[in-house]
């Protein structure tokens, strides 16, 4: 076969290649243009390389090339005795004058050849359909993931595609999804265990003093004076829970709750009747006035958020007590997993105020009880809009929330717990974080910070690619790092309907329905949305039926979100009167 061109410069990675006339190759070899592989013969291995630049500028009539092209060199395949292997890096570089030819599909698949039972098929390769694009699980859990990608450029359905696969390849993985927009409950059938304000209980006492601060005040800054004493009080009220306990204990003598030696933070349980008493009792040793307005302004602001339905969640049984930690673990993080290793909690039903102090605690008990149990069972813990919690500006989000999820990010895998993060702004997401993931799959980014900051964050052999990142359709991706063989430009496989996320799996299924908004329909809208926030008792959901746990052991709730293709009769529906 008649060589495609020969190599005219070699510079460190880089090396310039001459494409000789047309005339002296076959036809289908003629499109030689940016992000084509390339093969350089040498004696004792094939170089692959990848066309970043091509131009006829400067040639002189008299060369035999119509154009040169820059390629950047990203690996070789070793002529190894009983089959050919391809490992990154260059050992032997190429010389001036070597052959270059277009690299054939039985290259491409020795290089995308899966190394082990250890991988997942994601789609194939945009420059050859007939080959599969294979990512190695374990170097893409261990050392944590990034989906990046601008809005309705298929990042969500990516995700699905993504998790499925891994659940498939890792069963006896667990995932813990934080569903920022309730889109995901349907991707994952029965192996996923759909988690929402109906039927989560996340008891108050399992919040640390800035995650409680926080949701008392709002996600305010706190009242300093209210701080001190909060302070004072949590400690004591959780040694008085413990004096209850052991006073149940024969034999054992009362012990003085200072002398306990809980912290502020000690994830024990305590009673709000307990904590709400010492702080009543300070208050009434007071003789001044004004000193005594701060205690009551403490007293009605905790009441008032413990008596707000939208936080039952937190404060059901907040006067009973009981040390309900290992149920609450037990259900989070699927131990045992009992057929469902997987969790989608759905974040769109919490009051806005206090996302950012669960979302902490969620990360903060991840991370804990991998440290805590050794890393014995492995734990995925992905976050959707991640640039919400751990943004690049310290003035914006909550800082324990940004905390926690570093701490994943830096030490995670040592202790078994993986990040997944999936962002349409990965200018604003905190540099250190990303900086932790070292497989990107990079979807269409428009943004100019975007693009910016992920030439940062790859290795200059795959900067080049990165050119492609604006003009990549839907479905398309390019996938650096640890977790696939080559910087990659490859297409996500289709993803089944029963598993889109519900933006796409009912944007084109939803009528359009011109009849039916009349005033009987908004009015049953408003008492729904009231009754959300103004009863204890969920109201009628006209979409599901089935009523709202309340123990932890029937977690069964319904899921926020519509169907996989909306009743055309729900409309009349919500017109049946509330409960």
């Amino acid at each position: 076969m008649t060589s495609f061109g020969r190599v005219i410069s070699v510079r460190g990675s880089l090396a310039r290649v001459g494409l000789l006339a047309e005339s002296q190759m076959p036809i289908s070899e003629v499109r030689a243009t940016v992000g084509r592989f390339v093969s350089i013969r040498s004696s004792s291995s094939v170089i692959v390389a990848m066309i970043t630049e091509v131009s006829c500028e400067n040639l002189s009539s008299s060369d035999n090339y119509i154009a040169v092209a820059s390629v950047d060199l990203l690996g070789e395949i070793l002529n190894a005795s009983d089959k050919p292997k391809f490992q990154r890096g260059v050992t032997n570089y190429p010389t001036i004058g070597d052959a270059v030819d277009l690299i054939t599909s039985q290259e491409l698949r020795t290089i995308y050849a899966p190394t082990g039972s250890d991988q997942i098929n994601v789609g194939f390769l945009q420059q050859d359909r007939s080959v599969v694009a294979y990512v190695d699980v374990e170097e893409m859990l261990s050392k944590h993931f990034a989906v990046l990608g601008s809005t309705g450029v298929g990042k969500s359905t990516g995700v699905s595609l993504l998790l499925n696969e891994i659940l498939k390849a890792r069963p006896n993985l667990r995932i813990f999804l934080l569903d920022v927009h309730n889109e995901y409950g349907r991707c994952f059938g029965d192996r996923a265990l759909v988690l929402n304000p109906r039927n989560l209980k996340l008891p108050f006492w399992l919040f640390n003093f800035e995650e409680i601060v926080d949701v008392l005040f709002g996600g305010r800054a706190g009242v300093p004076e209210e701080l001190d004493i909060l302070a004072e009080v949590i400690p004591l009220a959780k040694g008085v829970y413990t004096q209850y306990q052991n006073a149940d204990r024969i034999g054992l003598k009362r012990i003085d709750p200072k002398q306990i030696g809980y912290t502020v933070d000690t994830p024990v349980p305590y009673r709000l009747v307990d904590l709400l008493s010492l702080i009543d009792e300070r208050m009434g040793k007071l003789e001044n006035r004004s000193s005594r307005i701060i205690y009551h302004k403490l007293i009605s602001r905790i009441e008032a958020v413990r008596n707000d339905p939208r936080y039952t969640f937190m404060f059901d049984n907040a006067n009973v007590g009981g040390d309900t930690m290992a149920e609450v673990i037990s259900l989070l993080f699927r131990l045992p997993a009992n057929g469902k290793p997987m969790t989608v909690m759905q974040l769109a039903g919490f009051p806005a105020e206090v996302i950012d102090s669960v979302v902490s605690v969620l990360c903060r008990m991840a991370f804990d009880f991998g440290l805590w149990s050794d890393g014995v069972s492995p734990l995925l813990f992905v976050c959707e809009e991640a640039h919400r919690y751990a943004s690049a500006d310290r003035n914006v989000g909550f800082g324990p929330t940004r905390k926690a999820v570093s701490r994943i990010a830096k030490e995670g895998r040592k202790y078994g717990v993986y990040l997944g993060l999936i962002t349409q702004r990965p200018a604003e997401l905190d540099a250190t974080i990303i900086s932790q993931c070292n497989t990107l799959f990079t979807m269409r980014l428009a943004n100019e910070r975007d693009q910016a900051l992920l030439r940062a964050a790859v290795s200059d052999a795959a900067a080049n690619l990165l050119s492609f990142v604006p003009s990549l359709g839907t479905r398309e991706v390019l996938a650096f790092g640890e977790g696939v063989a080559l910087p990659t430009r490859l297409r996500f496989k289709e993803v089944p309907p029963h598993q889109l996320p519900r933006g796409e799996a009912t944007i084109s299924s939803v009528p359009s329905v011109t009849s039916g908004h009349d005033m009987h329909f908004v009015s049953a809208v408003l008492e729904r949305w009231r009754g959300a926030t103004s009863q204890r008792d969920v109201p009628n959901d006209p979409v599901f039926s089935a009523p709202p746990a309340k123990t932890l052991s029937n977690v069964e709730a319904p899921m926020l979100q519509p169907s996989m293709g909306l009743d055309p009769d729900r409309f009349s529906l919500l017109k049946k009167p509330l409960r």
